[in-house]
């Protein structure tokens, strides 16, 4: 798969773990894909760090409102019964603990749930932006990124990027598999046909605990 139906399998995989009457915060990149899949039949609020709640599908480009953007500026949707506040209130609403599920990307996550998704050392770093608070104040964390980063394995023993959290992650869904962040370690809960167990341990740094009976993807 080229990069793009990588990227909307895995929306898709993680738009399954959207419940009826979520209030779900989607980060920049991948992770705001999964506003194009919800379940039919499900009411899914989303909403957004710089100020609404009622995120919509992505637009076409001819239905493209500049002055309505997400956290990452990308032209996005309002639903019906959406509003627009100021970030104070929108910080109080995932500080207050009100935002259910949280999809963030990432750089590395490791076998305890800490995550590095924010800076590399050296480079240009554009900001945390609103991942430390959402990471700490939504009731569920799901990472959503590609499994490897050029072929290097992004799922670790132990994260050596500065950490955005720690011990906030609750599931891992990559192109691969998905993976349960448990006490006892990486879990591994479904795996993509395309790929065997053993392709799936070697691009994947942490030992995952490889249960009795595997769901497919």
């Amino acid at each position: 798969m080229d990069k793009a139906l990588v990227q909307e399998f895995i929306a898709k995989r993680v738009a399954h773990e959207l419940n009826d009457g979520d209030v779900v915060n989607l980060g920049i990149g991948l992770p705001t894909k999964v506003a194009n899949y919800v379940p039919e039949g499900k009411t899914v609020i989303f909403q957004s760090e710089n100020g609404f709640v009622g995120l919509g599908p992505s637009p076409s480009e001819e239905e493209a409102n500049p002055y309505i953007t997400n956290a990452g500026g990308i032209p996005v949707t309002i639903m019906p019964g959406g509003a627009f506040f100021d970030s104070a209130t929108s910080f109080g609403i995932i500080r207050g603990g009100h935002v259910d599920l949280t999809v963030l990307g990432a750089l590395q996550v490791d076998e305890k749930g800490n995550i590095a998704n924010y800076m590399i050392p050296g480079k240009m770093v554009p900001g945390m932006g609103g991942a430390m608070d959402l990471l700490s104040g939504a009731r569920k964390v799901i990472v959503a990124m590609e499994h490897t980063a050029k072929g290097s394995p992004k799922i670790l023993k132990h994260c050596n990027l500065p950490l955005t959290a720690r011990g906030e992650v609750d599931l891992i869904i990559t192109e691969m598999c998905v993976i349960e962040v448990t006490p006892e370690g990486l879990l591994l809960k479904e795996v993509n046909p395309e790929y065997t167990i053993e392709e799936i341990q070697a691009a994947t740094e942490a030992t995952l605990i490889i249960p009795e009976h595997l769901t497919t993807m």
